[in-house]
């Protein structure tokens, strides 16, 4: 049986500004449904984050829903929908009747009945052929009940156990593990944070710091393969071949410009995982960074090519240099001015001042500006942090970690 796994396509994104992504991810879904259908994809696993808020746009919902009926003509027997912690669970579930006749299997959240989550897929002759443990976004009321006073590392402890218990109760269902002495492969599917594997600065924190950092040895061995969603580089969680992050399709940020963007095919056979393959996936646009002194920006923009890329680049710039921000931003703007919008569109903008170094003893020139910081350069965390400062040490920490919290719940 063929299986393609897939994560965090976040439609309905808003870039820098606004900007949408949606010719973007059209591209990656035409994409995806022409793939499916030339290899010969059977069953396909979306493991988390389909949207980017809970209350996607109008745009987003059709892009959706218009990929679901596009699949229907490519042979792929079952679609596997899992919610992320940045998916509504009401939005995703609320359909999920209805798309459960053409084969659509959505579990936004957690089920009152928790064998819910263990669907039995037909293969090509119509018997059970993969047993899938559809386990989504683990969110804290999931995992561990609520203890007034509890510190930060018993909290931590009681995060982590809940994860690796849900996945010890979900491998230890009757039919699971019968099916599986019957030779069916299983595979679970999770939407975490796994210790040790690599992310980038647009995920949203999932847990309160990240706590929930359950290890590759928390997944029982029943399952055959791992399909992870929520962290957007493509890797491995602790060296294991079938545990893996597909990673996401487009670059959300600048940040991920240098990951490679992937989709992974699965093929099963003996019930075994048999064979693991990354697709590469095409991009419409290309995230471009350029950073340096004016002369060095301004050679990257008037030479930059965009051939091989559908839709002009978004740029992000960064300037060093002794000029004042007028000076920079005058002379950058008639190069903006001056270029191919069909090539490539500057979206973000910084200046770092570079302060002259002056001899011990001698005053300072109130001229010179201290290299400073956009406000974009800055996390949340990292923004409440800096105004802690002024706080007594003492309560630092807890409000800290209250702060955490409302970013999870946010």
């Amino acid at each position: 049986m063929k299986v393609l796994h897939t994560a965090d396509w976040h439609l309905g994104q808003r870039f820098i500004s606004g900007h949408e992504r949606t010719e973007e991810h059209r591209h990656f879904l035409d994409w995806l449904v022409a793939t499916v259908r030339e290899q010969r994809v059977e069953v396909l696993v979306i493991a988390g984050d389909i949207f980017d808020t809970g209350s996607p746009s109008n745009q987003a919902l059709e892009l959706y829903y218009s990929f679901l009926l596009n699949m229907r003509g490519t042979g792929c027997r079952d679609i596997v929908v899992v919610g992320g912690n940045h998916d509504s669970p009401a939005t995703l579930n609320a359909p999920a009747r209805l798309l459960r006749h053409l084969r659509v299997h959505v579990v936004g959240c957690v089920p009152d009945c928790f064998e819910e989550q263990v669907l039995v897929l037909d293969d090509a002759a119509g018997k059970p052929g993969l047993v899938v443990c559809a386990v989504p976004f683990l969110r804290d009321r999931d995992v561990r009940l609520s203890v007034p006073g509890e510190t930060a590392e018993e909290r931590e402890a009681r995060i982590k156990q809940g994860l690796a218990d849900h996945y010890s109760r979900i491998a230890e269902v009757e039919q699971v593990w019968q099916l599986k002495d019957l030779g069916l492969p299983v595979l679970a599917t999770g939407h975490l944070y796994a210790a040790g594997a690599a992310p980038s600065d647009s995920e949203r924190t999932i847990h309160v710091g990240n706590l929930g950092q359950i290890t590759a040895d928390h997944f029982p061995e029943i399952f055959d393969y791992v399909a992870l969603g929520h962290l957007h580089r493509p890797q491995r969680v602790g060296g294991r071949e079938h545990i893996r992050y597909s990673g996401s399709p487009i670059a959300l940020s600048f940040s991920e410009i240098d990951h490679p963007k992937e989709v992974l095919l699965l093929e099963f056979n003996g019930g075994k995982l048999h064979t693991l393959e990354a697709l590469p996936v095409p991009g419409a646009r290309r995230l471009v960074r350029f950073h340096g002194t004016l002369d060095e920006v301004t050679q990257g923009l008037t030479s930059y090519d965009n051939t091989g890329y559908l839709l002009p680049a978004w740029v992000d710039v960064q300037i060093h240099s002794e000029l004042t921000q007028l000076e920079v931003a005058e002379a950058l703007l008639k190069v903006i001015q001056a270029l191919d919008r069909k090539q490539l569109e500057v979206l973000a903008r910084r200046h770092f001042r570079l302060v002259k170094l002056r001899a011990l003893g001698t005053d300072a020139d109130d001229s010179e500006e201290p290299l400073t910081r956009s406000l974009h350069d800055f996390t949340e965390r990292e923004v409440f942090e800096q105004r802690l400062e002024a706080e007594p040490e003492a309560i630092r920490t807890e409000l800290l970690r209250t702060f955490d919290e409302l970013l999870e719940r946010m």
